[in-house]
Formats: structure tokens, C-alpha cells, sequence
């Protein structure tokens, strides 16, 4: 099991290899759900948090959810309500993608 530091590592870990390197993005960690089997975090641009520059704003950017028992991140998908994606996690029925979840030991994506 990983504590919440760990996880927190993996979540920037995981931002950093999603967001355009030119672009400093950050965790919001007021924003942060807990949930027993993991995190899930929210992040944005810090220059738009700065600024609140609407051409500095992160778009496609989804929460995702970093697993507490192995820290496979989850990405929870941009189209449809947070709500749904958490429980069809926590049913076993989210829709399989090439990119539904990442390995940070590997440094790979996988829909499996």
C-alpha cells in the first residue's frame, strides 16, 4: 500500500509526462479526493492559476485517479461527469482505451 506522498509523487510524476513541456502545470491539491483504494488528483497550468489568463488554461485536462495498492494511475476521461467515471471504476465497467491507465515502474500506457 502507498501513502498519500507516494501516490502524490506518482501524480506529478504522471502530469509532467502528459503536459506539453513548455507548460508548468501543478497539482491542486485542495481538489484531491480520497477514496479507499486511492487518490484522485485535479491539476491546471500555473500560469493560468497566476494570471487567470484563459489562453494560459489547460484543456483535455482530466482527473485521474492514482491506485493505492500498486500506483497504476487511472485516467478518468474528459467527456463524461467525474461521478460516472468513479463508479464505473468502482464497478469494474470503465471503457477500455490505449491510454486508460499508466505504469510509472515502466513508463508505459496500456488498456489493460
Amino acid at each position: 500500500m502507498l501513502t498519500d506522498q507516494e501516490m502524490l509523487e506518482i501524480a506529478e510524476r504522471f502530469m509532467k509526462r502528459i503536459v506539453d513541456k513548455e507548460t508548468e502545470a501543478v497539482i491542486l491539491h485542495e481538489e484531491t479526493i480520497k477514496k479507499p483504494y486511492g487518490n484522485i488528483y485535479f491539476f491546471q497550468a500555473k500560469e493560468f492559476l497566476l494570471t487567470r489568463d484563459f489562453n494560459k488554461v489547460l484543456t483535455n485536462n482530466p482527473p485521474f485517479l492514482v491506485e493505492k495498492e500498486k500506483g497504476r494511475v487511472v485516467n478518468l476521461g474528459p467527456l463524461r461527469r467525474l461521478e460516472y467515471e468513479i463508479q464505473a471504476y468502482e464497478n469494474g465497467t470503465m471503457k477500455p482505451t490505449m491510454d486508460l491507465y499508466w505504469y510509472p515502474d515502466e513508463d508505459r500506457f496500456s488498456r489493460e
